[in-house]
């Protein structure tokens, strides 16, 4: 018996959605489930959330017990993403500290910085590719957009993955998924209703580079908004053509950096050098063995060198933003806090600012 059509503006029924979803894979074999979803009109997790029952298992999220067990699975790939940036790590999660609604995984591939307010929804997936059976675990905020995906790369990690989802299966297992609608993001202050001095001052003060989130809010001020007024000394726009220059600059000397991409629930860091960088149509691509990353350099808005004070002197960042002022990524000197920033990268930056520099960035 067919599914009854949806009502106009509402999400498919969950069987029929899912036989879009396997039409379209048929018609689309590389088309990838976020592209899927944005395809059919719903959030990754909805989709997702078909193949309850199949291949997909809902999980409860309680971070007390799933964390810490993390590191059972084995080497695992991390994955975290954003609009335009996909960020993989190959490692095995140690040294994870729960705080609360924060937590942090500290190990020298795995590295994240977690923010589980913004996790909403856990499946664990077993799907049958050519080369085997891929399990992984997927997070998603409530929106249905993906925060953090764990993909299993060691067979001795089978027994415990299946522990764990036996532990934390969800009470719930429905195909439809009840998700919000995104918010709309906040448009900035008028540059006039801004106190520039006083950001001035408080950015020159800083003594860390932590502290600069709260700086922005403290002043009610945008992040692309308090780069174009902090002025020359602290800031230089540079053109979007700036990451291709810098990967292949770094890729050629070994020098080691850190690369930062995250969304509202997660950002995921890698540090040490990049060896393999290849542009692909739209995308910049880093192809090492421990690290990729996919980033799309069409969709770079502005991008600047931004320098901040610490403690341990200025550190010096080159930071991507898309056309509504989200960020995309942020790129570093390899560092560590009570290390000053390594004098190669430093000029690098300066170097940079020195090759691409932008001299109007309109509001």
């Amino acid at each position: 018996m067919m599914s009854p059509p949806s009502r106009p503006g509402e999400p498919p029924e969950p069987t029929l959605l899912r036989q879009r979803w396997l039409a379209l894979r048929q018609s689309q074999p590389r088309t990838r489930i976020r592209d899927a979803a944005d395809q059919l009109g719903v959030s990754e997790a909805q989709l997702l959330a078909t193949g309850v029952g199949e291949n997909a298992v809902r999980l409860e999220l309680r971070f007390d017990v799933l964390l810490p067990r993390m590191e059972s699975l084995g080497r695992v790939m991390s994955l975290t993403r954003n609009a335009h940036a996909v960020h993989e790590k190959r490692g095995t999660w140690r040294n994870v500290e729960l705080h609360g609604a924060r937590a942090l995984v500290l190990d020298e591939d795995i590295d994240l910085r977690l923010f589980l307010s913004r996790w909403c929804f856990g499946f664990a997936l077993r799907e049958s590719l050519a080369d085997g059976l891929r399990r992984s675990l997927q997070f998603f905020d409530a929106t249905g957009t993906a925060v953090h995906k764990v993909f299993l790369e060691d067979g001795g990690g089978t027994a415990a993955f299946d522990a764990l989802v036996e532990e934390l299966t969800h009470a719930e297992q429905s195909a439809e998924l009840p998700v919000e609608a995104p918010a709309p993001v906040k448009a900035p202050r008028p540059d006039g209703d801004v106190d520039v001095e006083g950001l001035r001052a408080g950015w020159c003060g800083l003594q860390d580079t932590h502290d600069f989130f709260t700086l922005l809010q403290r002043f009610d001020v945008a992040r692309t908004q308090a780069l174009r007024l902090a002025g020359q000394e602290l800031t230089t726009a540079v053109a979007p053509e700036s990451l291709t220059w810098v990967l292949e600059r770094v890729a050629g000397s070994g020098q080691p950096i850190m690369v930062f991409v995250g969304n509202p629930g997660a950002i995921q860091i890698h540090t040490g050098p990049v060896h393999t960088v290849r542009p692909t149509g739209p995308w910049m691509n880093v192809l090492d063995s421990g690290f990729n990353l996919h980033l799309r350099a069409d969709h770079i808005h502005t991008a600047w060198v931004v320098r901040k004070p610490t403690r341990d002197g200025v550190v010096t960042s080159l930071e991507l933003f898309d056309a509504a002022g989200e960020n995309i990524a942020l790129l570093f000197g390899k560092r560590k806090p009570g290390q000053p920033e390594l004098p190669e990268w430093r000029a690098l930056m300066a170097e940079l600012a020195a090759a691409l520099p932008v001299r109007e960035v309109m509001p």
